[in-house]
């Protein structure tokens, strides 16, 4: 059997939340909407741009049970699993997949800081226990576990692993993976600091595994088609140094707490941020809503240029 093949943008969904501090699983069923209809090939949800490390178990496991039953059409959803250890990763992956998750998404689990052979025995034990379409987030910038490309190519032989986001800061590794033609879907954070859009796409990555996709669904997936002729590179480079103020914006704080927050000035269905993460006010803020505005956004997607709660109000 053909492993899935994921191509173009692949967001990093946030949570969102009700006044009170619950999960607005009406927001979410607009919000997967809203990415569907603007392109989107897959979301991921529970990643860290969905707050996943502040939320509890049990909501966790709520929202991957009340989202997957708002899939509709092509656009897969995919979970983060990764939990504090292998036997709790192993036991989401199982759920997920009992609920009817398209996938998941696993990175070395935090501040435990393993050995790369460690992590790599990980990442092998929880793909061998369960049948499901699965995706490695090498990022060591948040949990400081760093696989090199052999490690992560001895994982890609594996017959569920069909994905890989690189957030590594070496530029490298892309090509070293891309160059060895692994049957998985090469992606790369959208993050300008690391800077590995660019060498991903012209090097024959599939597409972005991208958070800034919250605000400008339809424009992140036409930056992220993979390249076939000399006129997708000339659309892909047009695109993305026209957007590159909003990926600078986006990554300004911790994520996801500048698209979160911009998110909610304009008008998505967003909510506040949970604690204590705080979210962007005063001039912070009205640089984001100004990009948005000169880029056009907010007659593109309909927004309001206004938080919902405040027009509410």
């Amino acid at each position: 059997m053909s492993k899935m093949r994921i191509e173009g943008s692949f967001v990093a969904l946030i949570t969102p939340f009700n006044q009170d501090g619950t999960v607005d699983f009406a927001a979410f069923e607009e919000l997967l909407k809203f990415q569907r209809d603007n392109g989107t090939s897959a979301v991921l949800i529970l990643g860290s741009t969905g707050e996943i490390s502040m939320l509890s178990k049990e909501e966790r496991r709520e929202i991957v049970s009340r989202t997957a039953r708002m899939k509709s059409g092509d656009m897969k959803l995919f979970y983060g699993c990764t939990g504090g250890d292998t036997a709790s990763t192993i036991e989401m992956l199982r759920f997920a997949k009992a609920e009817g998750a398209d996938g998941a998404i696993l990175a070395a689990p935090a501040y435990i800081c393993a050995s790369e052979a460690d992590i790599e025995a990980y990442f092998l034990e929880a793909a061998d226990s369960v049948e499901l379409p699965m995706g490695i987030y090498n990022n060591p910038p948040r949990v400081k576990t760093d696989l090199g490309h052999e490690a992560l190519l001895r994982l890609f032989k594996h017959p569920n692993y069909v994905v890989h986001k690189e957030s590594t800061g070496r530029v490298g590794q892309v090509g070293q993976v891309l160059a060895a033609n692994p049957d998985v879907s090469v992606m790369c954070c959208d993050s300008p600091n690391l800077g590995l859009v660019v060498p991903t796409m012209t090097l024959g990555g599939h597409g972005t595994a991208n958070m800034t996709g919250n605000i400008a669904p339809a424009d992140i997936a036409e930056m992220s088609k993979p390249w076939k002729t000399g006129e997708d590179a000339m659309a892909f480079r047009e695109n993305y140094l026209r957007l590159l103020p909003l990926l600078h914006y986006t990554y300004s704080a911790i994520n996801p707490v500048a698209v979160k927050s911009l998110m909610r000035a304009i008008g998505l269905p967003a909510g506040d941020l949970r604690r204590p993460l705080t979210a962007l006010q005063g001039p912070a803020l009205d640089r984001g809503i100004e990009i948005v505005s000169r880029l056009g956004l907010l007659e593109k997607y309909n927004l309001s240029g206004q938080p919902l709660g405040l027009a509410a109000e």
